[in-house]
């Protein structure tokens, strides 16, 4: 990869850093959730609960470096009362989300894992189409086919026939692609929208206000969303009642590190875009099983190592051929992203 390929796909060295913290952080959090399993393969925590106070967490921190950073900026109340438009907006990925982690749990009741995760790989697709939409931005040929190598390979990561086989079900088809197909793919797009669209809020309607702040737009948004579906579901009793659980060396590592990953995810989305977002992802996916067999002695199947092998090549190929859609914010910004452009058309 030459400067100029590189340059279009980490525009500074920032958004390097926060590629690799994005992978990185995810790949612990897979860890702690793995280890934080009974010898049954269940939780003995309630999981709602983490995600709720996940939320809050994040919440907590984007206020405080909010206040931290505030240089002859008005106070977060002021500032939310100035940018409620923004506030309001942020309703629509916060209900999504919310939708998102509802029905997975949902869908997961009708799915084995195995059908569920390969499924969900449909986002990638998706995900690129939202992206189109939203940004006006047409991908090249080049990049649909990385992104078809790499809705394959990670199908194939979660694609372990030894389960399927186990189970004595012969008909894989038969049962991935049942009434409760639309339900998981109507899950796909909750996901897809919401990431796509914070990105939209990030670098247009709120390309001029603190990202901190708006990420306390976000999370206050999404514990709205979150308490009253768990008000609708009738289970804020039960959440309270488990609040003994939060002790727990792994409650708390899980929650504090989803916490930062929410966080970095932000920047990710203001400083890069949706579509490396799930080439990283991918790269998490890979690595995450590298390391649990490690720690875990999960075994390798040969569908990961040919999952490894497809997500390499598409990896490659974007790298080769990246979306820049980071959106310039000053005039020598502009300047360069000009020269850089009449470069590559010439």
């Amino acid at each position: 990869m030459n400067l100029k390929e590189w340059h279009k796909l980490f525009p500074n060295r920032e958004a390097f850093i926060v590629f690799s913290l994005y992978i990185i952080l995810f790949v612990f959090q897979g860890v702690f959730i793995t280890a934080s399993k009974t010898e049954t393969g269940l939780y003995d925590y309630n999981t709602t609960l983490v995600v709720f106070l996940s939320e809050l967490l994040k919440l907590i921190i984007s206020a405080v470096l909010y206040t931290y950073k505030q240089e002859n900026k008005p106070n977060i109340f002021s500032a939310i009362v100035i940018n409620y438009n923004l506030l309001l907006l942020y309703f629509i990925p916060s209900l999504l989300y919310c939708f998102y982690n509802n029905l997975a749990f949902i869908n997961l009741s009708h799915y084995d894992p195995t059908s569920y995760y390969i499924l969900l790989q449909f986002r990638v697709v998706i995900t690129a189409f939202i992206f189109q939409f939203l940004f006006k931005r047409k991908l090249a040929t080049i990049q649909w086919i990385s992104l078809g190598i790499l809705t394959m390979g990670c199908m194939i990561k979660n694609f372990d026939a030894a389960t399927i086989i186990s189970k004595g079900d012969t008909d894989v088809w038969g049962q991935i692609f049942n009434i409760y197909f639309l339900s998981i793919n109507f899950q796909n797009f909750c996901s897809c929208l919401a990431g796509t669209y914070n990105e939209y809020l990030l670098k247009t309607k709120g390309s001029n206000v603190d990202i901190f702040l708006q990420n306390v737009f976000m999370y206050l948004d999404s514990i709205i969303c979150n308490f009253f579906m768990l008000m609708f579901k009738g289970e804020l009793v039960t959440i309270f009642q488990d609040f003994r659980q939060i002790g727990d060396t792994f409650v708390i590592l899980i929650t504090v590190n989803s916490a930062i990953v929410g966080i970095v995810t932000s920047f990710f989305l203001k400083n890069l875009n949706s579509i490396l977002k799930t080439y990283a992802s991918a790269l998490e996916l890979i690595i995450t099983a590298v390391v649990c067999y490690i720690l875990f002695n999960i075994v390798i199947t040969l569908f990961t190592i040919i999952s490894i092998c497809l997500v390499v090549i598409a990896v490659a190929m974007y790298f080769k051929n990246p979306v820049n859609n980071v959106l310039p914010t000053t005039v020598h910004d502009i300047k360069d992203r000009k020269s850089l452009l009449d470069e590559i058309v010439d």
